[in-house]
């Protein structure tokens, strides 16, 4: 994977673009907020079924990154399965750094 999005995901972090936490994400999924989410690889079922389906109903892009540890690193927290990019700058800088 590329890792340069890496560090646009740590500096949305760092100036509070962002969200973590499936209740939060799915919050902020449903009133718009979020503009990009990113899922870890080793998401489990049940929550990855749980944000896409929310994601697809809300018309908002999902990317499928790294594992857990990886997208943790970056922001600094432990154990992070999915963030939600709240910053339409930040999501398009991350998606063009994905391929996407």
């Amino acid at each position: 994977m590329n890792e340069r999005y890496l560090n646009i995901v740590g500096l949305a972090y760092r100036a509070r673009k962002c969200s973590v936490g499936e209740e939060t994400i799915v919050k902020d999924i449903q009133k718009k907020r979020a503009k990009l989410i990113l899922l870890a690889n080793d998401i489990g079922a049940q929550t990855r079924k749980k944000i896409t389906d929310k994601c697809k109903s809300y018309n908002i892009p999902f990317e499928e990154v790294d594992d857990r540890i990886t997208l943790a690193h970056a922001i600094g927290k432990s154990q992070t399965v999915a963030v939600a990019i709240l910053d339409a700058g930040f999501a398009t800088k991350i998606k063009s750094l994905l391929g996407k």
